[in-house]
């Protein structure tokens, strides 16, 4: 650490974890840092994933009738 309080990465670590940007989250704990890459998240990955325990939605005021009357 420098007299500013930089630090350097090594350089296998930020070729590896920092391919898709330069930036990190510092985390601030107590007693220590932690450094978590920044990344893009592809929220795609999520899609179709929740069971709302219908079929289909053909019609959004047919699912709104359903869903929220098992759920009220």
């Amino acid at each position: 650490m420098d007299e500013q309080g930089r630090f350097i990465l090594p350089a296998d670590w930020r070729e590896s974890e920092l391919s898709e940007s330069r930036e990190v989250y510092v985390i601030k704990r107590k007693g220590y840092l932690k450094l978590i890459p920044k990344r893009s998240v592809d929220l795609t990955n999520c899609f179709d994933k929740v069971d709302l325990g219908i079929n289909a939605i053909g019609d959004w005021s047919e699912f709104e009738k359903e869903f929220y009357g098992e759920h009220h």
